[in-house]
Order: C-alpha cells, then sequence, then structure tokens
C-alpha cells in the first residue's frame, strides 16, 4: 500500500492544493474550522460541506496535515501554490497567535502551524481538527458532539469492531485530543464559547442536516 503522503503528492494539483486564481474576495479568506468528537460524523459532514459548496473548497483532515507537516518537499508543494504576497502573513499569524512560545516548540509542532498557517493563506478550507480555530479567529467554527451512545453505535458500524474495542479508541481519542489542545493553545475544546456553533449530531440531527445548516452559514458568514 503506497504511503499516504505519496498519494497527496500525486494529486497536489488536482486535490490537496488547488488554485484559486478566479476567486479574490476582499478580506480574510473563507475558512471553516471543525472541531469533533470522534463518532459524531464530523468528517462525514466535512466532505458534504465541501460537496454542497464546490469548487474550490477543499477539506484538509487531520491525516492529511499531518502528512505534510511531516514531510519536507509536500511542505514545500504548499508553499509554492500560495501567492508569493501572502506568505508574510504566515509568520505575521504565528506571531500573533503564539508570540515567543513558537520558538520553544518542538519542531513537528511548529511544522504543524505552519502548514496550518499556509492552509489558511489559501483559504476555501474545511480543516478538521487540529485546533485551528484557536489560529483562525475570522473563520466559520462549529464543533461536532454527540452521544456516548450514538458515537459508540457509529463506530461500531463504520469501523466493523466490537462495542468494548469502540469505547477503548473513544476514550482513547477524547483524552489525545484533550491533550493535544491543552498542549499546544493552551485552551479547553470542549468550552463552547471557543465555537459559532456546536452541533450535537444523531437521531434528531442527521449528519445531512448538520451539513445544511453549516453550508447555509457560510454562505451567508462569507456572502458566497
Amino acid at each position: 500500500m503506497k504511503r499516504l503522503y505519496e498519494l497527496i503528492s500525486q494529486n497536489l494539483p488536482k486535490l490537496a492544493f488547488p488554485q484559486y486564481e478566479k476567486v479574490t474576495p476582499k478580506g480574510p479568506l473563507p475558512i471553516i474550522t471543525i472541531s469533533r468528537e470522534m463518532g459524531s460524523g464530523g468528517k462525514a459532514i466535512a466532505n458534504l460541506i465541501a460537496k454542497r459548496l464546490g469548487d474550490p473548497w477543499h477539506v484538509y483532515d487531520q491525516e492529511i496535515i499531518d502528512e505534510i507537516a511531516k514531510e519536507a518537499h509536500l511542505e514545500k508543494k504548499l508553499i509554492k501554490s500560495i501567492d508569493e504576497k501572502k506568505l508574510p502573513l504566515v509568520d505575521e499569524l504565528v506571531t500573533e497567535v503564539f508570540g515567543r512560545r513558537f520558538i520553544n516548540m518542538s519542531g513537528y509542532y511548529r511544522h504543524l502551524i505552519k502548514v496550518l498557517s499556509l492552509i489558511g493563506q489559501k483559504g476555501y478550507a474545511i480543516i478538521l481538527g487540529r485546533g485551528a480555530n484557536f489560529i483562525f479567529p475570522h473563520s466559520l467554527k462549529i464543533r461536532i458532539i454527540c452521544d456516548m451512545n450514538q458515537r459508540i453505535t457509529w463506530e461500531m458500524t463504520y469501523e466493523d469492531i466490537s462495542r468494548n474495542e469502540a469505547i477503548k479508541r473513544i476514550n482513547e481519542s477524547d483524552e489525545e485530543r484533550r491533550r493535544f489542545i491543552e498542549a499546544l493553545y493552551n485552551h479547553n475544546h470542549k468550552k463552547a464559547h471557543h465555537y459559532d456553533m456546536v452541533l450535537r449530531t444523531g437521531p434528531n440531527l442527521t449528519i445531512e442536516d448538520s451539513s445544511d445548516i453549516i453550508v447555509d452559514l457560510a454562505k451567508r458568514r462569507f456572502k458566497i
């Protein structure tokens, strides 16, 4: 099986880093950040949003972001895909959000933050996880939560695993995400005031309904 970064690299022109020359809105470029609990349907919602908003919107999930941050040649391709005039804004954004803390961070964290900042300068991005809402205050900040029993059921169904394994994965994911956000941003990602909207998926709010709500809000927010 080919490594994920190889697949990303092969599809850079049409998938990971599309060009947006024809779309030049005034002000900050549109970004939607989605923080989600494992098993809440956040990734499916992000993909539906991208499909309904259409070109040039693109989803950057945690796996893609992590691979770009770890592979130097992918990061270079991302940099090359951005208007050179916008590149100085990356350093300004990092300084504004992290200040002197950035210098003392591990190399991986610094690369991760830089990659997120670069993606933000391209705009028309739906960024899943990695605390992107704390980096882009102008973004449409969404959090997706779900009742624990529903999360377990969805994980069992879509991952084809036992109930005990589903519970184990969810608990481990919740703890990993908590530690990551606290270490990098010094925030509690569960607090609702960090988001423009918190949606609770389940029997009363489907994946499709949730994506419709976010798409409608995005069109109003970004006037698209």
